[in-house]
């Protein structure tokens, strides 16, 4: 997957894969206040269509969106395309950046370790 996503369209695809299927009104119901127009979230939801991110059902006169991909795909071809590309493809790298800049204790640091020990155990 090559295709990175707007903060527009992220934040619609945040909304479709925790509501797995909704209608434009439904998306914009889970949106945050100041509420995007209906004409403005319909259009983002045909440009995640259009990139292949968020297929539709007919539904009356009306259409019903869903997500063509994982939300654990995206999250995981994003982290790559940022540890690529701003730590030379070092997970090590990376994670010594979080570490200092977000100021993490050991004790944080032994529990992200746990966590992927455990699901590398998965």
């Amino acid at each position: 997957m090559s295709k990175q996503l707007t903060k527009a369209e992220e934040e619609i695809m945040q909304v479709l894969w925790s509501l797995k299927i909704a209608s434009v009104k439904e998306v914009i119901a889970e949106l945050p206040v100041p509420k995007p127009a209906y004409n403005t979230v319909s259009t983002i939801i045909r440009i995640l269509e259009v990139k292949e991110f968020v297929g539709h059902q007919q539904k009356g006169r009306g259409y019903i969106y869903h997500p063509l991909i994982e939300k654990s795909d995206y999250s995981n071809d994003s982290l790559h395309k940022l540890m690529n590309g701003y730590f030379e493809g070092s997970f090590k790298s990376m994670v010594s950046f979080f570490m200092k800049e977000n100021k993490m204790d050991i004790q944080e640091l032994e529990s992200i370790l746990k966590e992927v020990d455990k699901n590398k155990k998965l």
